[in-house]
């Protein structure tokens, strides 16, 4: 009976990660650029009490065995990386990445992040930074006197100045894809690091070595699906559930043997 409630106990367990998971996916349902998260979980080892395979007394072979498992554990929680919606709002410094690929950001210590959210703005020195003050990478500036901004598929930022007819082409985008992007670390802010697992970044124009192309404009908008993590939230707190009649169940079993002989 201790047996049960032990497997019933990492079952609970299991499903309250699970619904921290959805929860927080449920929570950044319109965070630009978030990515859900997904939990996997694998069982546990099992107890053998009689082996598959073994030979008997008799010489024949067992064909099965009896074999108890003990329990559930989490192994992964892990980004799910598919395109969410775009939506449009007129602003020229925002830009989503139709396709694979991440935008480079240049953090306070000089090393590099990635992200999906491309809702940029200028800071006091006319770069083009993210809503926490961080440049891009390449950086790019713009100049003060520019009337407009444009920025091409293939990620080419042109200006036109006032006084000028002609556009000027003060920057390149660049943007960076990974083999395993679900290899990277979550940063907060919707900043990625590379990891060992994601591989190391594989940098190039918009457009090209299989890179997305950039849509001015537009922002990508969570790929949270709020049907789907509602259906999931269910079944997990339905699991939860199950789970903790399972401990019940065996305490009232253990109830009724210390009940026997009264």
């Amino acid at each position: 009976m201790i047996r049960s409630m032990l497997i019933s106990a990492t079952g609970m367990e299991a499903q309250k990660l699970n619904i921290d998971v959805i929860a927080n996916n449920l929570a950044n349902v319109n965070t630009v650029g978030f990515k859900k998260s997904r939990a996997d979980f694998q069982e546990l080892m099992y107890q053998d009490l009689r082996t598959p395979g073994a030979t008997s007394a008799e010489g024949s072979i067992i064909p099965s065995g009896i074999q108890i498992g003990l329990g559930v554990k989490p192994v992964a929680v892990e980004k799910m990386f598919d395109q969410g919606d775009f939506v449009h709002t007129g602003n020229n410094l925002d830009m989503a990445i139709e396709g694979d690929g991440f935008f480079e950001v240049t953090m306070p210590d000089g090393t590099t992040s990635y992200t999906r959210a491309g809702s940029f703005k200028l800071d006091n020195e006319g770069r083009i930074v993210t809503s926490d003050g961080y440049p891009i990478e390449p950086a790019v500036t713009i100049p003060s006197d520019t009337t407009s901004i444009t920025v091409s598929t293939d990620g080419k930022i042109t200006v036109l100045q006032a006084g000028n007819t002609t556009p000027t082409e003060v920057g390149q985008l660049e943007i960076a894809r990974f083999v395993n992007p679900g290899g990277l670390q979550a940063l907060g802010k919707s900043l990625f690091s590379p990891t060992a697992a994601s591989g190391d970044p594989i940098t190039g124009n918009p457009g090209q070595q299989g890179l997305g192309q950039i849509s001015q404009g537009f922002v990508e908008m969570s790929n949270v699906n709020v049907v789907e993590e509602m259906v999931n939230m269910i079944a997990s707190q339905r699991a939860y559930e199950i789970n903790s009649k399972s401990v019940q169940a065996a305490d009232e079993m253990l109830q009724t043997a210390n009940n026997i002989k009264r």
